[in-house]
């Protein structure tokens, strides 16, 4: 089966979706499948080797960003069009802190959901084009319905289904001022049409989104992403060690766990603080810095090898995002080292924790609720061991890679050969 997966990049920071992209293409083609993975808008930022090769980024960010803004870039010539669309260029690009005001932002995402009438069709042609150059797919897979713009051209170009992934893009949108915010929903929902098939990353998130687009429950099927189990066994840390491994950004509740950390009470805990950190998020990153203790520490960036090493010696991981989450890939990556979680009631989070039993839940955008939940695990450690060997366990049976991949494979099929 030949496969292409377009999948936006974001240029200077890990991302969720890419790292569920690129394992899922790794593993496909370990199957024996031919899949291009195409980069879009930005360079992907994967923490193991990212699987697009040599592929050119198509629909560069600062083109796109040019041509919605100055109609005049609408007709620039290619030699221009393929210095933005430079990897250097657009890595420094991403790393400007502030480029695009929220406006910016949704004048561009009604844009790209306009399709053929967008103000980025010649960006789109030029993907077409490159496309043209390689073998034809079987099947387009989108990375989420944030691009489901593209869909009409490629079906036209291609006569092939198009599946889209399902995976956080409410939370984006409902961010945008108005009035992006309700074309853009309204938009979405009239490019469903042209999407096949659609795979949702938690039954929280595709219920979600199945009741704000309007679509049938049998247009969605539930796939997990997949992550690798670590098989080491390390003794937990003495003293004990509370973990955050996510943006370090008010919307992931880094403020609300470090609040809840001043609150515990509990003398010799440490408090370590890994993922992702970009320039905006420098000023709210030094601004805890100032109230925690100087042996807090903040590790940025981690590559695979050093994310495995953080985990590995943990006690306990929360990230108590202040928003409903599609999943948290972190959860998975912490059960898969056989850590257990203390997570908000929302989201995907009760689904998972309660599913599985690898953590607790507590009330969520409240420290001393958090506290008192990390209390209790810290304070049994024989309880912490058996929800994260329950978790690591878990991820072997539900939530591995290679489950994710048959489920892809078996849906790819069906829906190639329905078409």
């Amino acid at each position: 089966m030949r496969i292409l997966q377009l999948t936006p990049g974001t240029g200077n920071y890990y991302c969720g979706s890419c790292l569920r992209d690129n394992s899922l293409v790794r593993a496909l083609r370990a199957r024996g499948h031919d899949v291009l993975m195409v980069p879009l808008y930005l360079p992907h930022m994967t923490d193991e080797p990212s699987e697009t090769g040599g592929t050119p980024i198509f629909l560069s960010g600062i083109s796109v960003f040019l041509e919605q803004k100055y109609p005049a870039f609408r007709r620039m010539p290619d030699w221009l069009n393929r210095l933005f669309s430079s990897p250097a260029l657009l890595r420094l690009a991403a790393g400007l802190a502030g480029m695009t005001s929220p406006k910016d932002l949704g004048e561009s995402a009604v844009s790209m959901l306009q399709g053929a009438e967008s103000r980025q069709a010649g960006e789109v042609e030029r993907l077409i084009a490159w496309l043209r150059t390689q073998p034809r797919p079987d099947v387009v897979c989108l990375s989420n319905s944030l691009l489901s713009g593209l869909a009409p051209r490629l079906k036209q170009e291609f006569r092939v289904p198009v599946v889209c992934t399902l995976q956080g893009e409410d939370s984006f949108l409902d961010g945008l001022p108005e009035p992006y915010r309700q074309q853009s929903w309204e938009l979405l929902a009239q490019r469903c049409a042209d999407i096949d098939h659609f795979v949702a990353i938690s039954h929280y998130h595709g219920g979600l989104m199945s009741r704000r687009l309007g679509l049938k429950p049998e247009h969605v099927t539930v796939v997990y992403p997949g992550v690798a189990v670590d098989e080491s066994a390390d003794a937990p840390p003495d003293p004990p060690v509370i973990g955050y491994l996510a943006r370090m950004h008010p919307g992931k509740g880094l403020g609300t766990l470090v609040d809840a950390f001043l609150q515990l009470g509990m003398p010799g805990v440490r408090l370590r603080i890994a993922g992702t950190k970009t320039s905006q998020d420098e000023r709210f990153v030094r601004s805890l810095q100032q109230r925690l203790p100087r042996d807090v520490e903040f590790l940025p960036n981690l590559d695979r090898a050093s994310k495995r090493e953080f985990l590995r010696g943990l006690t306990v991981l929360s990230v108590p995002a202040t928003y409903g989450e599609a999943l948290g890939l972190y959860v998975l990556e912490a059960w898969a080292a056989g850590v257990p979680v203390v997570q908000p009631r929302h989201g995907a989070f009760p689904e998972l924790v309660e599913k599985i039993g690898g953590g607790l839940l507590c009330a969520p955008d409240d420290p001393a609720a958090l506290a008192a939940a990390l209390r209790q695990l810290l304070r049994d450690p024989a309880a912490a061991r058996r929800m994260g060997k329950t978790g690591r366990k878990a991820v072997r049976a539900d939530f591995s890679i290679e489950m994710m991949t048959q489920k892809i494979e078996t849906l790819l099929l069906e829906v190639t050969h329905a078409a």
